[in-house]
This record gives C-alpha cells, sequence and structure tokens, in this order.
C-alpha cells in the first residue's frame, strides 16, 4: 500500500512540475487559439455597443469583442504595444457603436491611473462556419 501511495504522490509531483515549466503562449498562438474554428468576413468599421456581451485584450496585439455569435479582433493602428491583458479599457464615445476612429483609453487596475491609449483599427468579424 506505501508502494502505491509513494508512486502516486511521485506521479502528481512529476505532472505539477510538467506544468509549471509548460510556457504561456505567446500574443499570437493566443490569438490564434481565440479564433481557431472561425473564418474572418470582411473587416467593418464599426461594431454597436449593444451587441457587445465581452472584451479581452491580447497583450500587444488586439482586442477581442465578443457578441456571442461574432468575434471581432481589433489590431489597433496605434498604441498596440500599451496593450496589456490586466488593463481596464475605458471607451467614450457619442454614439451607440464603436468605430475604427475612437481611442481607447487604458487605466491600470491597481493604481487607476492611465497606462496608455490605443487607435482602434477596423474590426475583423469572425464566425464559426455554418454545417
Amino acid at each position: 500500500m506505501k508502494t502505491i501511495a509513494f508512486a502516486l504522490s511521485a506521479l502528481l509531483v512529476t505532472s505539477a512540475a510538467q506544468a509549471a515549466t509548460k510556457p504561456p503562449l505567446s500574443p499570437q498562438e493566443q490569438l490564434a487559439k481565440a479564433i481557431e474554428g472561425r473564418v474572418a468576413g470582411k473587416p467593418v468599421n464599426c461594431i454597436d455597443f449593444r451587441s457587445i456581451r465581452s472584451s479581452r485584450i491580447i497583450d500587444k496585439t488586439a482586442i477581442l469583442y465578443d457578441t456571442g455569435t461574432t468575434l471581432y479582433v481589433n489590431t489597433p493602428v496605434s498604441g498596440a504595444e500599451w496593450l496589456d491583458r490586466d488593463d481596464i479599457m475605458v471607451t467614450s464615445t457619442s454614439l451607440s457603436q464603436l468605430c475604427n476612429v475612437d481611442i481607447v483609453r487604458l487605466v491600470d487596475q491597481g493604481t487607476r491611473m492611465q497606462s496608455g491609449s490605443v487607435g482602434l483599427g477596423k474590426f475583423v468579424p469572425y464566425t464559426k462556419p455554418k454545417r
């Protein structure tokens, strides 16, 4: 019985060590994983604010806007180097749409100070193909 317990303990320690040494995904790999199984559509200038269910930052690369059926990928035309997944995005617009001319301010969660800003690019829609 002690042999089995020792073997299980060794297996758990080995598995934990392997998981800890697995390198994190690069931003490009994170983006590829997010759009995996989806097909890109024609880029659009604006998306409706009310349709956005969630958003996510891919470090120094892109912002993903999820509407439930479509995942819009926005690669900023300026300031992408400021994108940090731990920042809060603050967007001010007078329209009911988020457009490629809008600026998104980035705020550090800890200090609540502005950490940068990005100028949005076009929104590339990614949808799952119909079967």
